[in-house]
């Protein structure tokens, strides 16, 4: 079953990016966007889902602390760029819808490529920010870890030392990050949609079609990453269901969202 929806996750993304290159129709900044999250979903299911159907064939599943390690980074890396880049595409959308005559002036070239400069930088600072934390933390005992892949508030828990304050730390660093992301996110679209329904009507049924395939893919992203990280309960069956989820089937649902709700896509197909 992971397998399969593996293959779809992998075509589905680089479908998306190889007919926005090739389709000349969809050489805008909102395409652009979109080209670089399909590439991130891409690279954000191949951290973690190749090693975890492979440890479903085997009865002793093993990592090394490299491969954890690459895990943790690569997993925050990509997820954190995400996010950021999710803020730069309501940007985009915020501009377009509420500021129709600045657009091609505002969204040029520079900008977009500054953008999503801008999300793999505060990715990788995110990633190597948590990674420089617990790579030197004394590891003993139990290293066994109750879930399909290695993720920091698991991995912290088998250190030997008391990590109460560096867990806070660290699900503050994870937390902080998403909400904000998150909070800007609901700002940006809620201008939208009130700017929608007051000034336009010919537009409206566009705008709203589009806004709300971007509001289906931030809650499904964001919705498991708050929780993971700044719910203050932690349910073994809860997390693995939501870090399968977030691994998995997000980066799967992103490009189908897209594809089904945007008519150019389609013309584009």
């Amino acid at each position: 079953i992971f397998s399969s929806l593996y293959l779809i996750t992998i075509l589905g993304n680089i479908f998306i990016v190889v007919i926005i290159i090739t389709d000349f129709h969809l050489h805008s900044p909102m395409y652009f966007l979109l080209a670089n999250l399909s590439f991130i979903d891409f690279c954000l299911s191949s951290v973690t889902t190749p090693k975890m159907i492979t440890d479903f064939l085997k009865e002793k599943k093993t990592i090394s602390f490299g491969g954890c390690m690459c895990q943790i980074f690569f997993g925050h890396f990509f997820g954190g760029g995400e996010m950021v880049l999710l803020v730069s595409m309501a940007y985009d959308r915020y501009v377009a819808i509420c500021k129709p005559l600045h657009y091609s002036s505002i969204m040029n070239r520079h900008m977009c490529i500054g953008l999503v400069m801008t999300s793999w930088i505060i990715g990788f600072v995110h990633s190597i920010s948590q990674l420089v934390i617990i790579v030197n933390l004394p590891f003993c005992g139990s290293r066994e870890l109750d879930s399909f892949f290695c993720d920091i508030p698991l991995v912290i828990k088998l250190a030997c030392i008391d990590i109460y304050v560096l867990e806070i730390l660290i699900n503050a660093d994870s937390g902080v990050l998403a909400a904000i992301c998150f909070i800007l996110l609901l700002i940006s679209y809620s201008h939208i949609l009130v700017t929608v329904c007051l000034h336009s009507k010919d537009g409206a049924s566009k705008a709203l079609s589009t806004c709300t395939a971007h509001i289906t893919v931030v809650v499904l992203f964001f919705g498991p990453c708050i929780f993971i990280y700044l719910w203050p309960v932690s349910i073994t069956w809860v997390d693995k269901f939501l870090a399968v989820f977030y691994a998995v089937i997000t980066p799967l649902l992103n490009p189908a969202i897209y594809t089904l709700r945007n008519k150019e896509i389609k013309n584009a197909v």
